[in-house]
């Protein structure tokens, strides 16, 4: 896509952060645009891309969701239905809401659950987030254009993505690379896991806070439901703390939780998952070779993203977007994305 660059939208959002806190993504770039395509996994080829692209390092959290409702929703009517009940009432959701509570300040990440991916959210969410984050990331930045047309639609077919999209759900190859391509040329193939192996990783364990007990490092993944905590037979554990990354140093894209992708980015009436989650029962799931599909207004507690954007040129080493009137408190706030 031929669209503006980020580091203008970012330079455009630091004029109005004096009386505002920044959400921070961090970022990853996936590069050697035109890549061949794994002819062995599921679709059947997937993973060419032909341009460089940006990916978060992480999945979207429960304390960059809470600051997205806080900032679209202040007075907590919950337009187009962008929070979703059970991250409050489940056990595996992670945001609580308060009627009672502040203008702009009705939402709020529940304990040990800011760092760990959001849950509850379709397609469409995603969607709005691609939006919000476009139009500014402000409590009057639209969620209903930018990158998707949504007019206010919560069920139905999901649209394409427009050419003027700066952020959006990834395509399912731009998934599928920025997980399993073994990176340094456009010939060199594909790993089975993100976790730069072809054999399954081991599953991870976790303490009271849940917290994975890999770390950063190593073929492990959070599945099988072996992460026991908060009175839980399995739940979402902290980003970044399930194993190893990818070749281009995204995490949890093997496990954790499913990621919607916007399968060719055409309308349709389906959006694709991919990675496997905390519940998936076998290694497979988590595989290349491995994807499923869903309605786009479908909500799961299996269920969340990660958005992709367009590069910049030069690249900025972080997206500093002005949240009005917000106090962001996601895991990872002063993180930068490592200079490649």
């Amino acid at each position: 896509m031929k669209i503006k660059s980020l580091l203008t939208l970012a330079a455009s959002a630091a004029l109005i952060t004096s009386a505002a806190a920044t959400v921070t993504i961090d970022w990853v770039t996936v590069g050697d645009p035109g890549n061949t395509a794994d002819t062995t996994g599921e679709p059947n080829p997937a993973g060419a891309v032909a341009d460089s692209f940006q990916i978060m390092k992480y999945e979207w959290t429960n304390s960059q969701y809470a600051d997205f409702l806080n900032s679209v929703d202040a007075g907590g009517t919950n337009p187009n239905s962008v929070y979703n009940t059970n991250m409050g009432s489940d056990a595996r959701g992670g945001i609580s809401f308060t009627s009672g509570a502040a203008s702009g300040s009705k939402y709020a990440a529940k304990t040990n659950m800011g760092d760990k991916p959001v849950n509850y959210v379709d397609w469409f969410a995603a969607a709005r987030v691609s939006n919000w984050l476009m139009n500014g990331a402000t409590g009057t930045s639209s969620t209903e254009t930018g990158a998707y047309t949504l007019n206010n639609a919560t069920t139905g077919d999901a649209p394409a993505v427009n050419s003027v999209a700066t952020f959006y759900v990834p395509t399912e190859d731009q998934w599928f690379k920025a997980a399993y391509y073994k990176g340094g040329n456009t010939n060199a193939g594909y790993w089975d896991y993100a976790t730069q192996s072809d054999t399954g990783p081991t599953a991870v364990t976790a303490g009271t806070a849940g917290i994975g007990s890999a770390g950063n490092t190593g073929n492990f993944a959070n599945f099988t439901s072996a992460a026991d905590w908060n009175s839980q037979n399995g739940n979402v554990t902290t980003v970044g703390t399930n194993g190893g990354a990818s070749a281009y140093d995204t995490f949890d894209m093997s496990g954790n939780i499913w990621e919607w992708n916007d399968l060719t980015g055409a309308a349709g009436s389906s959006r694709g998952l991919r990675g496997g989650n905390w519940d998936s029962g076998l290694p497979f799931s988590l595989s290349s070779s491995s994807s499923i599909s869903f309605d786009p207004s479908f909500e799961s507690d299996s269920f969340g993203f990660r958005l992709a954007s367009v590069v910049a040129v030069p690249e900025p080493s972080t997206v500093a977007l002005a949240v009005a009137g917000l106090a962001f408190a996601g895991w990872g706030a002063g993180r930068r994305r490592r200079a490649r």
